[in-house]
């Protein structure tokens, strides 16, 4: 993994992390790679002294250091907002929700769904898998369907 202090165009630093350089190009690229503070996608990696170890001498400890004071504009920028926070913290609510009153119907749910809309069985609260075309018919259909939340630390 490799550590990078990023900047972007606005002026705030962060930092990331990546499996590889090559990683954080291709994710740059994509526009994957975002301000936390501002969202913006116009980033680009700050200079930084790599950590070499030398190996013409025994290693002695390393001095401690006084910490840094903080140059102007370098101040922490938090990773979520709190906005976004409780955001989260509201979707997750509502995901739990779902799976503790709903019974999950595995890829049968498309089909259950069309049932309970057409009458042919009770309606009944339920969760589960469908494809963009199921999903499409039932929507195409009036058959009112809607996704779980899927928050981004889900996806990691």
């Amino acid at each position: 993994m490799i550590r990078y202090t990023l900047n972007c165009v606005s002026g705030h630093r962060f930092e990331s992390w990546f499996p590889s350089s090559a990683s954080f190009d291709a994710q740059q690229t994509r526009g994957l790679v975002t301000c936390p503070a501002c969202g913006s996608v116009q980033v680009e990696k700050a200079v930084m002294a790599p950590s070499v170890a030398r190996t013409d001498r025994a290693a002695a400890p390393a001095p401690a250091a006084a910490p840094a004071e903080p140059a102007a504009g370098d101040a922490a920028v938090p990773m979520m907002t709190r906005p976004d926070g409780e955001l989260r913290a509201l979707m997750r609510q509502l995901r739990e929700h779902i799976v503790n009153t709903s019974d999950y119907v595995g890829e049968d749910f498309a089909d259950l769904a069309r049932k309970m809309h057409d009458g042919e069985i009770e309606h009944r609260s339920i969760y589960g898998e469908a494809t963009v075309e199921e999903v499409k018919s039932l929507h195409e259909d009036e058959v009112e369907v809607f996704p779980l939340p899927v928050l981004p630390d889900e996806r990691n």
